[in-house]
């Protein structure tokens, strides 16, 4: 039985929030009245979002174990509990053969998507309060490839396993979930710099069983239910969010 917090104001930490996916689920968050850290490296992105009430911003390269637990440390001197830890963080540079990718490029990708989800679990979890919840952000390339993307399968694939260890570990006082986007279109979800609408083809589009490409709004609402009191008997779980294209057969 989860036990009900005395304060009910829930706050919520989102890694890479300050833009695409990361940026739907913060809006997401705030509609719902729940009150939302960013820890994203682009300060540019974060500034844009800092008028926003309940939205504090905090720079942090997710990669470097000293700026994760400085984030900690403020969300933890302003608030100092979290109920929801949203590790959205990621990225990869696709298209270089294994041959040629080094051992640093291979760290980094590694670091950015996976350590970093290691790194905000460890310290956050202190600060997590009883029926807290934790939602990685895979991707459904852990379960198909392009050519060229060994590093960034691999490091969402261990998200998904993290995901299942971590829920085993922390229950019942938190629950642990994943979700695997597939394609989203982030564009409109960006920095005003970077804010370029690109017109997507009806083939692109038909790709997808449900008959469209996704949006971060479809992510966000996932992401929101998963951290609700409607689902609290769900954890470990991976949850494709793809619109059904990785079950649709295709052949060129």
């Amino acid at each position: 039985m989860i036990k009900k917090n005395k304060n009910t104001e829930r706050v919520a930490l989102i890694t890479g929030g300050a833009q695409g996916i990361g940026r739907g689920i913060a809006e997401k968050f705030l509609s719902k009245k729940i009150k939302v850290f960013i820890a994203d490296i682009d300060n540019d992105a974060g500034k844009e979002l800092e008028e926003r009430e309940d939205l504090f911003f905090i720079h942090c390269d997710v990669r470097k174990e000293e700026d994760v637990i400085n984030t900690i440390s403020s969300i933890k001197t302003k608030i100092a509990y979290l109920d929801i830890l949203v590790n959205n963080a990621g990225g990869a540079n696709f298209g270089k053969q294994i041959v040629d990718l080094s051992l640093n490029e291979w760290n980094d990708i590694i670091n950015l998507n996976l350590t970093s989800a290691f790194l905000f679990s460890k310290y956050s979890i202190p600060i997590m309060r009883e029926g807290s919840s934790i939602i990685n952000i895979s991707s459904t390339r852990a379960f198909q490839s392009e050519k060229n993307t060994e590093a960034y399968s691999a490091a969402k694939g261990g998200i998904i396993s993290l995901t299942h260890a971590l829920a085993i570990s922390l229950g019942p006082k938190i629950r642990v979930n994943c979700i695997s986007p597939g394609w989203i279109q982030t564009d409109g979800w960006r920095k005003k710099s970077e804010n370029r609408i690109i017109n997507y083809s009806e083939a692109d589009h038909k790709q997808h069983p449900a008959g469209r490409i996704g949006t971060p709004d479809d992510i966000a609402n996932l992401t929101y239910f998963l951290s609700s009191d409607e689902a609290t008997f769900i954890t470990g779980q991976n949850f494709i969010c793809d619109g059904g294209m990785t079950k649709k057969m295709i052949y060129v």
